[in-house]
């Protein structure tokens, strides 16, 4: 999808702050209100706007065990696998990648035993041949980037 300077400067004022109003998306993408609701509903419609987020700081909530989960599968069944992980309340992210591992995950527990549990059940799904799991430490930036 080609997009216009327009549609590119209201991504890039959305990604700044998703609850900008309309009569400030306008202010920043210098047209008017009627077009800024033209506009989100084709960039909806096209599914290149697939929802308005928050972050969320979880340590302050109590989920400060944050990893990413490499599983490597048998058989070229990533999907089947993949369809299993996806319904998990503590999973974030899911990858499919090249390289060692077939599958990437990115999850978060409250403790390292709700980890612990969480790993045995995926270890035991079947075509799982192996897992490896880092602890991520610091979250140094996680945010979506700008549009030239």
């Amino acid at each position: 999808m080609n997009l216009s300077d327009i549609d590119k400067r209201i991504i890039n004022s959305l990604i700044e702050n998703p609850r900008k109003s309309y009569r400030e998306l306008a202010k920043t993408a210098h047209v008017s209100i009627a077009t800024i609701g033209n506009r989100l509903k084709v960039l909806e419609k096209n599914k290149l706007v697939k929802g308005y987020t928050t972050y969320i700081d979880y340590d302050l909530i109590g989920y400060d065990t944050h990893v990413v989960i490499n599983i490597r599968v048998s058989q070229g069944q990533e999907k089947a696998v993949e369809k299993k992980l996806f319904n998990s309340p503590n999973v974030t992210s899911i990858y499919d990648l090249t390289g060692e591992f077939d599958i990437m995950v990115i999850a978060r527990f409250k403790n390292r035993r709700e980890l612990d549990s969480y790993l045995k059940v995926v270890q035991a799904y079947e075509f799982v041949e192996r897992t490896q799991t880092q602890l991520i430490l610091h979250t140094m930036k996680e945010t979506s980037i700008q549009i030239n």
